[in-house]
């Protein structure tokens, strides 16, 4: 595992170069809109998000829209995606801790977004980067977890709390927004789980992994 604090930065500025505007896929108006998007798209692909939330956002505009609503309503609404009724369950518990605990909002702190159903770190740390412009921590999503151990950053395979942990030490705090952004894209589209692209990847020349099949 490298600790090439330099090298890093060097990838992470070059996938930049070449996507400056790598952000979330995921469509949304409020922050309430937002948050119910992220506990959609676990295990769930943003476009498959994207297709439902539009009628969604339209009908749930506050939390008490969403729990004033019977279950098996909200879970007609969601039902193309993919573990809707155990989604439309979250969705719910999540709008009542909002409503019971946080005023109707969206907190903007980690230790309270931990509080609410369908929201862990992962989800936690993608709300405050893409609401409230914080980072407290990294992204680790499946594409995090799979560029960081091509790219050498971490030598734990699986582990998205210890993956996060070894890519905050390697990087400063400053770069903590991009890798994720970055990351998640350049996994969606170049550095693909099956056959990453590395005749057209970017980075490759930086890259230990690149050429090998993984």
């Amino acid at each position: 595992m490298t600790r090439d604090t330099g090298k890093a930065i060097r990838i992470l500025t070059t996938l930049k170069k070449h996507r400056p505007n790598a952000k979330t896929e995921l469509n949304y108006n409020t922050p309430l809109d937002f948050m119910v998007a992220v506990i959609l798209s676990a295990q769930a692909t943003d476009i498959g998000v994207n297709k439902v939330t539009p009628s969604l956002f339209k009908k749930r505009k506050t939390p008490e829209d969403y729990i004033n609503v019977s279950l098996e309503k909200l879970q007609k609404d969601i039902k193309s995606v993919n573990f809707y009724k155990t989604k439309a369950g979250r969705i719910q518990k999540a709008c009542n801790v909002l409503i019971k605990n946080f005023g109707g909002k969206v907190p903007g702190e980690m230790d309270k977004l931990l509080e609410i159903p369908g929201i862990a770190r992962k989800s936690a740390n993608v709300i405050l980067q893409e609401i409230f412009g914080k980072s407290e921590g990294i992204v680790v999503d499946t594409h995090v977890t799979r560029l960081s151990n091509r790219l050498g950053w971490t030598k734990h395979p699986k582990n998205a709390i210890k993956i996060e942990k070894d890519l905050m030490k390697l990087f400063p705090k400053k770069y903590w927004r991009d890798i994720g952004n970055q990351l998640v894209h350049h996994g969606r589209y170049t550095c693909k789980a099956k056959k990453p692209l590395c005749n057209i990847c970017h980075i490759s020349r930086l890259c230990p992994s690149a050429n090998i099949n993984l």
